[in-house]
């Protein structure tokens, strides 16, 4: 698909063409972009200002229009959506305005949800542009696999000692959950489910401070790299990385904390 930049006068222009219905971990990713609460949707696609008429995607479809209550957490949602899904591109510039006729709202709730997302690194302040979405390399996502390391693994050790096994099982069904959220292909249904079973291993030290933290850490490992393709990490990769779940869930269940202290070394050298 092809997007060009909205032209004052021109009503319709800035518009992207509509697929072919999606199937498969596209059709997945679609409809938790299409849920009317906004709370899984995708972002769609901005203003392009730099004036380039060629080749740059766009998002599937024109979204539906947010729900009025509580429009700045489900733009902020859409959003963030967009970052890990690759939507919203690292080095481009969107426009809140035009983000926001895309949603169907005013620009005010897109550009709070902008700041905020400027608070979390995500993207930068462009004056009299909009907001450019950060460029990471590699070498970013290995030190925040090393912090996280650093933070998680020893409350998780800690955890192992002094968590009942029934407490631990109660995890079971978030544990599950990510590997369907694996298994349907889409990187934001499983960004979302990761980050939630990470939270609730976590939630058990009883430190809201430390899980706030690590939420902001892991979700700043999962936005993509500079120059990498959206959905580059396929459906293998990412079931691979939900099983450890279940297996770190068995081991802690089981008591057994060197194979705790093994998965959960290796959870965060594999971790994106």
């Amino acid at each position: 698909m092809t997007g060009r930049p909205d032209e004052p006068g021109r009503p319709g222009r800035g518009r992207f063409r509509l697929p072919a219905q999606p199937t498969g971990r596209d059709a997945e990713c679609d409809r938790r972009r299409d849920r009317p609460d906004g709370a899984e949707s995708g972002a769609a696609r901005g203003e392009h200002t730099h004036g380039e008429h060629h080749g740059e995607p766009g998002l599937a479809r024109p979204r539906p229009a947010v729900r009025r209550s509580s429009v700045r957490g489900q733009v902020l949602a859409a959003l963030r959506t967009a970052l890990v899904t690759g939507d919203l591109r690292p080095g481009e510039v969107y426009s809140a305005p035009v983000l926001a006729e895309r949603f169907g709202v005013s620009a005010t709730p897109v550009r709070e949800a902008m700041q905020q997302l400027t608070l979390e690194g995500a993207v930068e302040v462009v004056p009299n542009r909009g907001f450019r979405v950060v460029e990471r390399d590699a070498r970013e996502l290995a030190e925040l696999a090393e912090v996280r390391a650093l933070i998680e693994v020893p409350v998780m050790l800690r955890l192992a000692r002094t968590v009942p096994a029934e407490r631990w099982a109660e995890l079971r069904p978030l544990a599950e959950a990510t590997v369907r959220a694996a298994s349907s292909g889409c990187r934001a249904t499983y960004a979302e489910s990761d980050r939630a079973f990470h939270g609730a291993v976590l939630r058990l030290a009883g430190n809201e401070q430390l899980v706030r933290i690590a939420e902001d850490l892991h979700r700043r490992a999962q936005w993509p790299l500079m120059g990498s393709v959206p959905g580059a990490r396929g459906r293998a990769e990412l079931v691979a990385d939900a099983h450890e779940h279940t297996a770190l869930l068995d081991a802690l269940i089981a008591g057994d904390l060197e194979v705790v202290r093994q998965l959960v070394a290796e959870h965060f050298t594999g971790a994106a």
